[in-house]
């Protein structure tokens, strides 16, 4: 997502109610609520228990195949396309979660589709928290949620972090502060090239928010909320899980989720 820009969404509703996970998604999540254990939300083989929502397309609907499994990965291609015109894209996951740590682990490849914007070159993310795809209108860009922004490094000597902090729709509380600005770096190192890189991310439903990379802590805030919400209780404690499509080619080789645990 585009860093340190307002972007401002239609208030929109969200429907958190879960919903049944495709071939024994549901029964999987309920055992990881119940153990420790990692349960793996990619199952390495198809996009079972996931669905697409491509702007300007029906939920469900992606022609060109951006979301794809090929050996054993979760790619996001963009062959099928002549040019990228924001068709930005959300592959989402079926159920609301709430208290979870969700590992991933990608990697940046090739180069970036034509036409699209310069600020999404090595740009993807995962959204959290997020509306469900259902409530999404046709024409919108990004859901209402919280971003862990992936970002790959372009030159040695420009530091380009990753698992940042972008908020299209809600804001939160940072460093004791409401934060005004719609993307906040993380203090990780910068990745270059087409290293597999793994975040770890530790939601603790409303209340404090986490991102590891290696063992380290670098970035934290608390308290999400909706921006456009006009209804009384504007926090976020649950939400959808989704990958991006932005415009450049991205792997996933992991998506898993266990049970939250705090930290030491």
């Amino acid at each position: 997502m585009k860093g340190r820009q307002l972007y401002l969404v239609p208030a929109l509703p969200f429907f958190f109610a879960l919903t049944e996970a495709a071939d024994g998604h549901a029964e999987n999540l309920q055992k990881w609520e119940m153990t420790s254990e990692w349960v793996e939300l990619f199952n390495g083989r198809n996009l079972d228990g996931w669905k697409p929502k491509i702007k300007g397309y029906p939920l469900g609907t992606d022609e060109r195949e951006t979301f794809r499994v090929e050996d054993g990965l979760l790619k996001v291609r963009y062959d099928g396309y002549s040019a990228f015109d924001n068709q930005f894209g959300h592959l989402f996951f079926s159920t609301p979660v709430s208290k979870y740590d969700l590992l991933i682990e990608y990697r940046f490849v090739g180069k970036q589709l034509e036409g699209g914007p310069q600020w999404a070159e090595r740009n993807s993310g995962v959204m959290i928290h997020s509306q469900s795809p259902q409530s999404m209108q046709i024409d919108q860009d990004f859901p209402d949620s919280l971003e862990v922004q992936f970002l790959g490094g372009i030159k040695p000597d420009r530091p380009r972090p990753t698992a940042n902090l972008c908020t299209p729709g809600t804001e939160v509380i940072y460093q004791k502060k409401r934060l005004a600005t719609h993307c906040t770096y993380s203090q990780s190192e910068t990745y270059l090239e087409d290293q597999w890189v793994q975040v770890l991310v530790k939601v603790n439903a409303g209340e404090e928010i986490q991102h590891w990379l290696k063992n380290k802590l670098v970035m934290r805030y608390k308290s999400p909320f909706l921006t456009n919400d006009k209804k009384e209780n504007r926090k976020i404690s649950k939400g959808f899980i989704a990958i991006q499509s932005e415009s450049h080619p991205i792997d996933f080789r992991r998506i898993a989720i266990r049970r939250f645990q705090i930290p030491n």
